[in-house]
């Protein structure tokens, strides 16, 4: 396209020089032999031509015939045009890429965030960055959403490409970072692909793939990041024991991941999942999982799952008596319309969770774009930061572990969700005090009740439990299998049993997970 274009200008512009030269040589011939005339020689029509086109008009040399008025005429028409030819220019030059490219040069030292479009998820993302980072300058490319009113803070809206506005910023400061919001798989993110070269970071929203790709490309789904934004902020208390999920796509699937992941909390495991929809993915894939689970019933120690073929409609007792119903429809109309019948039926408005790209004043939301398209989900400055220092923390005692960019994709999600668990751990520790904030005091204070826990006999069993539960559900989710010999190409392991089966030994491993608290709260205090 940028070929036939270019083809199109030059035939254009020797069109243009090939009507001027003609014009030039009938005014010569039109005046040379006229009485009185000033125009001989094509130098005199050159220089009589330049005159009038540029409107300075020095009257010096003027033609005397017929033929040489019209011809001049065209000239003042042709002046006509340059000037508003060059007029639009100028405009066009302040009001797209060229006067906003120049401001762009005098803030190289600043942070450069771009964004391949300007969206709603865009726009919050901005924001949040500009909260972080107030002097950080925000680039938009295609504005894909036009009934988005344009932001009211400071950005550019420059339709460039990526590569160029890299190159721009001249390697000054920090590196660029680059988002493409566009949901799809990374296979199809083309734009994204093509910035792998670059010298920036490249944040790309997904449907699949690991957290990281290769190189500078990072990759996210929005789905995993509502997953483990919502249990965070909505943990199960120890009197929920029935939990209700309504749509298992994406979203759905990725909170019942996170829920076997992270809600372990207590050592009388009793909490019934209830899933409504399509599960025979699922239920394919994580074969393994009732090693660690009860699967479509009761499974004695443990929690259980039960997908349900039937739609929720029919499931009148389940609803009725649910502690909590959690509607994640990809969809998310869909989901308002489920919200709007069970409130008007069931009268269990307090114990519905909507997952909802609109705030609502009255309705317990999650999953907002405010809530997702945050600095600390998307280019995880901190939600990651306790998995990364857990990993340099076990690398201190152990020999040959990995640095956290060497770790392959499954080693990293250990660590994600050990981390993610820590929050589980430290409420039990204190109780199921309400936690702000995982900073020195919240660590500390968790490990001097670890401390006083670990001379108790009993309370040392129930903390090896819960911490061998959440270990072998990990392990269970990715397909590992009980082996008499630790076998990752066979994914066996010898410590995937029943906790009454294993030795003192293997018990004592889990309290490394425990101690880690300490651990962390020392690094905190030399912070």
């Amino acid at each position: 396209m940028k070929n036939k274009t270019r083809k199109q200008y030059l035939l254009a512009v020797l069109a243009f020089l090939l009507f001027y030269a003609v014009l030039l040589i009938l005014l010569v011939m039109s005046e040379k032999d006229q009485p009185g005339a000033h125009i001989h020689t094509i130098g005199d029509a050159i220089w009589y031509s330049l005159v009038t086109i540029s409107t300075v008009g020095y009257g010096d040399v003027t033609p005397v015939s017929h033929a040489g008025h019209i011809i001049g005429i065209i000239f003042l028409l042709m002046s006509m045009g340059l000037l508003v030819a060059l007029f639009g220019s100028v405009v066009s030059v302040l009001t797209s890429e060229g006067f906003p490219m120049l401001r762009l040069g005098f803030r190289r030292r600043s942070n450069w965030y771009y964004f391949a479009e300007f969206t709603s998820e865009a726009d919050v993302l901005a924001r949040d960055i500009l909260r972080e980072d107030p002097d950080g300058v925000i680039i938009f490319g295609i504005n894909k959403e036009m009934e988005i009113e344009k932001p009211d803070y400071p950005c550019y809206f420059i339709n460039v490409s990526p590569a160029k506005i890299v190159a721009h910023k001249k390697g000054i400061g920090e590196r660029c970072k680059l988002f493409f919001l566009d949901e799809n798989d990374i296979g199809g993110n083309l734009k994204a692909m093509h910035a792998h070269e670059l010298d920036a970071d490249v944040y790309a929203r997904t449907m699949s793939g690991s957290e990281k790709m290769s190189g500078n490309i990072h990759l996210f789904q929005s789905y995993d990041c509502c997953a483990r934004s919502y249990w965070r902020e909505h943990p199960l208390h120890h009197m929920e024991d029935m939990i209700v999920i309504i749509g298992f796509g994406h979203y759905g699937t990725a909170l019942l991941e996170r829920a076997i992941l992270m809600n372990i909390n207590d050592s009388d495991f009793d909490v019934s999942y209830h899933v409504f929809g399509d599960s025979r993915r699922f239920r394919q894939i994580h074969d393994n999982l009732s090693t660690a689970m009860g699967i479509n019933e009761k499974h004695e120690g443990h929690d259980s799952i039960f997908f349900h073929e039937e739609g929720w409609e029919s499931a009148h007792e389940i609803i009725r008596h649910a502690d909590r119903i959690i509607i994640c429809e990809d969809d998310v109309e869909t989901g308002w319309d489920i919200y709007w019948q069970i409130q008007r039926f069931y009268n269990n408005k307090n114990r519905i969770h909507l997952r909802s790209n609109r705030i609502t004043p009255g309705v317990n939301y999650f999953g907002t774009n405010e809530q997702i398209f945050t600095v600390n989900q998307i280019v995880r400055t901190r939600l990651n930061d306790a998995a990364r220092l857990m990993n340099d923390l076990y690398r201190r005692s152990v020999k040959e572990s990995l640095d956290w960019d060497e770790l392959n994709d499954r080693l990293k999600q250990s660590k994600i969700a050990a981390a993610d668990h820590l929050i589980v751990k430290i409420k039990l520790l204190l109780d199921g005090r309400e936690i702000t904030d995982l900073d020195y005091e919240t660590f500390k204070a968790a490990y001097d009740s670890l401390c006083e826990a670990k001379k108790d006999p009993a309370k040392l069993d129930m903390l090896r439990r819960i911490e061998h539960a959440r270990w072998v559900r990990f392990y269970a989710y990715y397909n590992w299998k009980y082996g008499k010999v630790k076998d990752p190409y066979k994914r066996e392991n010898p410590m995937i049993c029943e906790y009454d089966d294993m030795t003192e030994a293997q018990k004592a491993y889990h309290d490394r997970a425990w101690d880690l608290i300490g651990e962390l709260a020392k690094q905190l205090s030399s912070n």
